[in-house]
This record gives structure tokens, sequence and C-alpha cells, in this order.
């Protein structure tokens, strides 16, 4: 049985690009990003929903998984120019 991570879903960059209209846009791809880039690790379903039995109830690990997103954030952040210097 095929259990793998659709290839829709291995696309790193969702819609291919690093600018979005707002910072809450900006976070929601980071945290997207940061999603893809672990499903890209671990394809296979079945693994992935073992480990997430694991690390969704350690501290540690939940405040590991945020630093990876706010890292892509800071990465979309830049891209936008930190939203035109605050929204224009």
């Amino acid at each position: 049985m095929n259990n793998l991570i659709s290839e829709e879903e291995l696309v790193l960059i969702p819609g291919g690009t690093l600018i979005t209209n707002t910072p809450e846009e900006g976070r929601q791809l980071a945290i997207a990003m940061a999603r893809r880039t672990i499903h890209n690790i671990q394809p296979n379903k079945d693994i992935l929903n073992y480990g997430r039995k694991i690390y969704s109830v350690n501290p540690d690990s939940l405040i590991l998984a945020s630093q990876v997103v706010a890292i892509e954030f800071q990465t979309i952040a830049a891209a936008n120019n930190y939203w035109r210097s605050c929204y224009y």
C-alpha cells in the first residue's frame, strides 16, 4: 500500500513565491513551508503520524518546531522587504 504524501504537498514553496500581501499571509506561508519541509524529509504518512504522537506532547519538540517556522517567516519578511516598510 502506497501511503506517501502527495506530490502537490511536497512542493516546498506553495504558489512558487515568497511574496505575500500581508504579514499574516507571510506567517501562514511560513507554517506551510515548515510543514512541507518535514513532508519532504519524511514522505511516508504512517511514519510521520507515528512520530507526531511523540513530538506533539513534548514541549521541547514544539518549541523547536516553532523556531523553524520563525526562521521561515524571517526569510519571507525579508523577501517582502518587511512588507514594504510597514504597508507602504
